[in-house]
């Protein structure tokens, strides 16, 4: 119920800019620590934020070696 309350009252325009604004500072050579900070002040989860980071740098895979 939480979770519907903020999707309904958040600025979904904002949420979008923020989170599409950390996507592109992650594919250059940005501090993302500042894109995160806005993208959470927008009111974007924590799921789309590493959603977001995914679509960058993929899903970390150790290598396991013997």
């Amino acid at each position: 119920e939480r979770l519907a309350r903020l999707r309904r009252t958040r600025d979904a325009d904002r949420a979008r800019r923020a989170l599409d604004g950390l996507e592109s500072g992650a594919r250059g050579r940005h501090n993302l620590m500042a894109l995160v900070l806005e993208a959470v002040e927008g009111s974007a989860s924590l799921g789309e934020i590493c959603e977001r980071l995914r679509a960058v740098f993929g899903v970390h895979q150790p290598s396991v070696t013997f």
